[in-house]
C-alpha cells in the first residue's frame, strides 16, 4: 500500500541530503557572529599592532612637548622649585631678545650644514662604493658601521686629542710643516669644523648602509641595459641609482636634520671650559645646550621650556621645507 510520504507542517526541515537541519537557525546566527568578528579582525587589528607605537609616543613624546608648553607661559619658582603664574608669551620674548640665544641659533645653523650637508654626499658616495663587486664585502660594509658603535664619550676623548689647542696631533703636524697651530676652542670657526667632523666621523656610516640597503633594491637590469646603450658607471649613477633611492635621500635628510639641530653631546663634551656653556664666549653653544643651561644648570625652566618650543617650531617648519622642496623636484623630474 502507497502512503504519502511528504512531511507534515510540524516536521522539521531537511536538508538536500535527506538530514534534518532543527539546528540551522543557531548555526546561521553562529556564521553572522563569525563573519562579524572577522571583519572587525580585519578593520581593527591593524590599529592594534600599530598602537604600542602610539601609546608610547603619547607617554614619552607626546606628553612632556604638551607639558613643555604648558610650562613656557608660565613663571618658575627657582628657589623653592614650583610653579608661578601665567605669564603668557613673556618666556618666548625673552628668549628671543637673548643675545646668546640668537649665537646659538646661529652656530647650531652652521654646525648643522657642516655636518649633515658632507654626510650625506659622503655616505651616498661610499655607499656606491661599496654596492659593487667587493672582495670581502660584508667587511668593508660592517666596518663603516664601526664608528657608530662607538660610544660618544669615548669618540669626544679621541677628537679632543685631535683638536686639543696646546698638544692635539692636527697642531703638531701644523708646527711640523711650518703652519700656525689653530685654536681649536677658542675660534669659533674652527670649533664648528672640529664638532662637525665629530658628527660626520659618527653618522657617515650609519647613513652609508641606509643608502647601501636602497641601491642594492634597484633592479639589477636597468645597469645592464644601461651598459648596453653605452653608459658609463658615472652616467649609470646618476641617471639610475640617484632617481631610484630618492625616497631614501628624502628620509635621511629629514632625519639628518632633526638630528643636527638637536646636537648637544658632542658640543658638551667637546668644552673643555669649568662652565662647559659651549666656550668662553659661547662661541660653539648650541639651542640643545643652551636650553639643557637654561632649565637644568640655571633653573628656569620656563625659559628653558619656551626655547624648546621654538626649537621644535624651526624643526617643524625646515621639515615642511624640505618636503615641499622634494614635491616640487619630484614634480619637475617626473
Amino acid at each position: 500500500m502507497l502512503t504519502d510520504e511528504r512531511p507534515g507542517p510540524d516536521a522539521a526541515p531537511t536538508d538536500p541530503r535527506g538530514t534534518a537541519t532543527a539546528e540551522d537557525p543557531a548555526r546561521a546566527a553562529r556564521l553572522v557572529r563569525s563573519r562579524r568578528r572577522s571583519r572587525w579582525d580585519l578593520r581593527f587589528s591593524p590599529y592594534l599592532y600599530i598602537s604600542p607605537f602610539f601609546v608610547l609616543f603619547a607617554l614619552v613624546g607626546l606628553f612632556p612637548l604638551l607639558y613643555t608648553g604648558y610650562l613656557s607661559v608660565h613663571d618658575w619658582d627657582k628657589l623653592y622649585r614650583e610653579r608661578g603664574e601665567f605669564t603668557g608669551l613673556e618666556n618666548f620674548e625673552f628668549v628671543l631678545a637673548d643675545p646668546i640665544f640668537r649665537k646659538a641659533m646661529v652656530n647650531t645653523f652652521s654646525i648643522f650644514l657642516m655636518s649633515s650637508v658632507p654626510q650625506v654626499v659622503l655616505a651616498v658616495s661610499i655607499a656606491a662604493l661599496l654596492d659593487n663587486r667587493l672582495r670581502a664585502a660584508t667587511f668593508w660594509r660592517m666596518s663603516v658601521l664601526l664608528p657608530f658603535a662607538v660610544a660618544p664619550a669615548a669618540a669626544a676623548l679621541i677628537f679632543g686629542s685631535l683638536f686639543a689647542d696646546q698638544s692635539g696631533l692636527i697642531n703638531a703636524i701644523l708646527r711640523e710643516v711650518g703652519l700656525e697651530p689653530v685654536r681649536w676652542h677658542v675660534d669659533r670657526l674652527w670649533s664648528h669644523v672640529a664638532i662637525s667632523s665629530m658628527v660626520n666621523w659618527r653618522w657617515t656610516g650609519y647613513n652609508t648602509l641606509i643608502f647601501l640597503a636602497a641601491m642594492q633594491a634597484v633592479p639589477r637590469d636597468l645597469y645592464e641595459s644601461a651598459a648596453l646603450d653605452g653608459a658609463g658607471r658615472l652616467r649609470q649613477f646618476w641617471s639610475i641609482t640617484l632617481p631610484m633611492i630618492r625616497p631614501t635621500m628624502i628620509f635621511v635628510i629629514v632625519t639628518s636634520t632633526i638630528g643636527g639641530l638637536q646636537i648637544f653631546t658632542e658640543p658638551r663634551l667637546f668644552d673643555d671650559s669649568i662652565s662647559r656653556e659651549g666656550g668662553a664666549d659661547h662661541q660653539y653653544m648650541t639651542l640643545a645646550l643652551y636650553i639643557y643651561d637654561r632649565g637644568i644648570v640655571d633653573g628656569f625652566y620656563g625659559r628653558a621650556s619656551a626655547a624648546a618650543w621654538v626649537l621644535f617650531l624651526v624643526i617643524v617648519g625646515i621639515a615642511l621645507l624640505n618636503f615641499a622642496l622634494t614635491r616640487y623636484v619630484t614634480r619637475r623630474t617626473s
